[in-house]
């Protein structure tokens, strides 16, 4: 991976163990996916099509 190339994510706030985390988009670029890092709870947040969606990067999850 380039130095100066980040990896998408949303920043998403864990209600169920409140506890602040992080998505990253799959490979695929359909999803951001990842886990509560203490509850291990899976989230999936799909990636809209044309233009759908939200401009949001944080987000409150339960």
């Amino acid at each position: 991976m380039e130095e100066n190339k980040k990896r998408q994510f949303l920043g998403i706030w864990f209600e169920c163990c409140h506890t602040y985390g992080r998505l990253y988009k799959n490979k695929e670029g359909t999803a951001y996916v990842g886990r509560c890092p203490n509850c291990l709870r899976p989230v999936h947040v799909r990636i809209g099509k044309d233009g759908e969606g939200t401009n949001r990067r944080f987000f409150k999850g339960s």
